[in-house]
């Protein structure tokens, strides 16, 4: 069977300290350098602060943290995936998340990603699902309760 184009998307694989988040292309902004993040004073721990970018205060978060997990310590690989914000809750319009490695380019297609039924995530965990790919288990945000979690805490600077 042939593969139509509308059949296939582009994913970046976004490698956390245990895991890989799958993101489409598309939301994607830019992958920027580590730069020191201006910490938010009483902010939970997954809220790592915010970094200028593009004339913006954009709040970066820890995946991981979200996740309950410890927050990573930022090493030579560390990098920022900077993601367009897909509702209107952030004012700047985009959202950073901490990697601890090189993202990296994906194309997809229903022979290749398939849902993983073992994993189960909590109703108020930033994961929508987790996916069996052929050599990945990676996880989808959701996107909608990540920028709930960020404007619940603090309103994005423009």
């Amino acid at each position: 069977m042939n593969q139509s184009v509308d059949d296939e998307f582009y994913g970046l694989l976004v490698p956390l300290a245990d895991e890989r988040l799958l993101v489409p292309r598309s939301c994607t902004a830019e992958v920027v350098a580590w730069t020191p993040i201006s910490p938010m004073p009483g902010a939970p721990p997954w809220y790592l602060g915010t970094i200028q970018w593009n004339g913006k205060n954009v709040p970066i978060i820890s995946f991981e943290a979200a996740l309950g997990r410890p927050v990573p310590q930022p090493n030579g690989r560390t990098r920022i995936v900077m993601l367009h914000s897909m509702g209107r809750r952030l004012g700047g319009g985009h959202f950073g998340v901490l990697t601890q490695g090189f993202p990296q380019l994906v194309r997809l297609n229903q022979d290749i990603v398939k849902p993983d039924p073992t994993r189960d995530f909590a109703a108020n965990s930033p994961v929508l699902c987790a996916l069996r790919m052929v050599n990945e288990n990676p996880l989808i945000p959701d996107f909608d309760h990540l920028e709930d979690m960020i404007a619940d805490e603090t309103s994005a600077p423009n």
